[in-house]
Parts: C-alpha cells; structure tokens; sequence
C-alpha cells in the first residue's frame, strides 16, 4: 500500500489561514511544523492538544462534537464528530478521529468518561480520512466497518493520509492508514449485552454504513447527514444520496448524530442536506447546460438558505470540480462522427 496514488477526486486543498499576515498564525505554522528541539516547549504542546470534550446525548452516550470548519492548522483536523456508548460489559465507538493523535485523545477520553471497561467495538462509517485515521489507538480486531468500506480504506488510505499529513503537518505525526480488522454484514449485532441495529447504505461514498443503538434509539449517521455545514462530495453520487437519506429518515429513532454539526432530534439534518443536494444538483446541471465553464459555475450564487452553512463557498467550489465532469458528459455525450 505504500504505492498507493493520492486520490485525485478528494481534492483536499490547503487552507490559506496558515498564510494570512497574522504573525500568530505564522508562528503557529512554523513552530507546529517545524520537528526541532523547541518543539517540546509548552507552546507546542497546547498547540497540538486536541482537549477533547464529550457531551452526553442519550443515557450513556457521549458525543464528541468537532467544529464546522475545513481542516486547518487551527483545528488539527478536529472537524468531526465521533462517539462512544457504554454497554453493560463495555464501550462502544463510533468512528475515530483524523490522526493517531485524535484517536489517543478520544482514547483517554474514553477511559476518563467510563473508567475500567475495555472498548468491544470501533465501528467505522465510511472512508474518508476524519473518520478512521485514529484507529491506531484500537485493538484492531475490534474495529468492524462492512467489507465495502474495508477495501476503499485499503485503496485510498495511504493516499488521503498523505494528504492529512500536507495540510495538518506535526498534527499528524505517526499516522498510518489502519483497515478494519473484522467486516460485518449482519443486519444486526450484540455488542456486550447491547443490541446495534446495522444499515448498508451509499451515495456520501460507495459504501456508507449507518449504526442504530436499539436501547436509546440514537441513529449515527455519519456523512450521510450535515447539519449547519455544507456536505462534501467527493466520491458522492447525489441520486443514491437521496435514497439513503430516505432511508434513514424511515428508521426509528430518538435522536441522529450526523457526521458534522450538533445532534438533531427532529430529522432537521436529513432535510437540509437533501435541500442542499437538490439545489447543487440542479444548479451545475443548468449550469452545464448553458455551457459555463467550471470557473464560471464555481461563483455562481449561494442562496440565503444555504450561504449559512459552515465552509459553504469552499465545498460548493469544490463540488463542481467532484461534479461537473459527469454532469458535461451526461448532456454532451461525444458523437462518433465516423458513423
């Protein structure tokens, strides 16, 4: 795997913010990247703590809430949200973070929450890296995605890690790409003595998987549902988006925690995603059919409704190049003119 191309879709840029003329930010930069003998100093090391905080969303449960921003040397890639559940025999996970670094923070979260109860099972929602570069700090026998999952993380592992690693510098240091051990495919699963209800689903990424916890009735949607912050689109195909999103709508449930933003007790998630989808839908298709060019569709307008959301112009800038090459072939199929 130590070949692995970067993948070109996923299209990770880095943040200006390091850049600006702030001299804190520059020094920032500077001091977290630079790997010298100063790096121990105590400003180095608030820079890079994650000081993870968890709230408690259902009866022994626990959110780890990450901001709605892009990745940037500010946040350390803390842009996502994870969780854990206390069962009777142990804990739960929910996805791990975007580096090893993150994945032993949540570790000692975890342990200081619930002390004395091993962690049974990491599930991992999807591939993208802000959700499985912390397996490091897990038995990875213990980490379970379905197998779909398993074989993107090995085909494009290593390439979105080196990514993380451009854009977050020291905030990654010794992060490896680390596959679930064990593929489920069961409709459901007992985690030590807690029933977890499991859904297969698609459209954020060709393999997105959705974990029920029939005791609260809490949903973990994963990427599949934003809320107050633009969905990413990078392996997205919008159509079965929306079916998932559907889908999840029609599951039981007390309460959704989505990939990113606060948890969400009346579906508000599943709706302002699909809005969302549905206006990018259309609005690149039109603009393919006037015959704009990527340039021109990337200033197109945001309406009020979604010019709110967190890093919006970025991921609608970013979306038309993850979009607009499918969409220009879909209306402007070539002409074999030898026919």
């Amino acid at each position: 795997m130590a070949n692995t191309p970067t993948p070109a879709l996923y299209n990770f840029r880095r943040s200006a913010a390091p850049f600006s003329s702030s001299r804190r930010r520059a020094l920032q930069w500077m001091v977290a990247g630079c790997g010298c003998a100063a790096c121990g100093s105590p400003l180095h090391a608030r820079l890079l703590d994650f000081d993870l905080s968890a709230v408690e969303i259902a009866s022994k449960t626990w959110a780890v809430l990450g901001r709605t921003d892009y990745f940037d040397m500010d946040n350390g890639g803390n842009i996502v949200n994870v969780a854990f559940i206390e069962v009777p025999d142990g804990v739960v996970v929910v996805d791990t973070g975007p580096s090893k670094r993150y994945g032993d923070a949540l570790r000692g979260l975890i342990e200081k929450t619930i002390p004395g109860k091993p962690v049974l099972r990491v599930y991992n929602t999807h591939h993208h890296p802000d959700h499985f570069l912390g397996n490091q700090a897990f038995d990875v026998t213990t980490i379970g995605a379905p197998q779909s999952v398993i074989d993107n993380i090995e085909l494009e592992g290593n390439g979105f890690t080196d990514n993380m690693y451009r854009l977050l510098g020291d905030w990654m240091r010794g992060t490896l790409a680390v596959a679930p051990g064990t593929a489920l495919d069961a409709a459901k699963e007992s985690v030590g003595g807690r029933d977890f209800s499991l859904f297969y689903l698609a459209g954020h990424t060709s393999s997105d998987f959705v974990i029920r916890d029939d005791s609260t009735g809490v949903v973990f949607a994963g990427d599949l549902a934003f809320l107050y912050r633009a969905p990413t689109t990078p392996h997205a195909q919008i159509d079965v988006w929306r079916e998932s999103l559907g889908t999840l709508a029609g599951i039981d449930k007390s309460l959704l925690l989505p990939g990113h933003g606060p948890s969400d007790a009346k579906d508000e998630s599943l709706t302002q995603t699909g809005d969302y989808l549905d206006w990018l839908h259309g609005t690149l298709s039109e603009a393919v059919s006037l015959g704009l060019t990527m340039n021109e569709a990337m200033i197109l307008p945001i309406p009020d409704q979604f010019a709110v959301l967190g890093v919006v112009r970025t991921e609608f800038e970013r979306s038309v190049v993850h979009l607009y090459p499918a969409l220009e072939d879909q209306l402007y199929p070539v002409i074999d003119v030898s026919k």
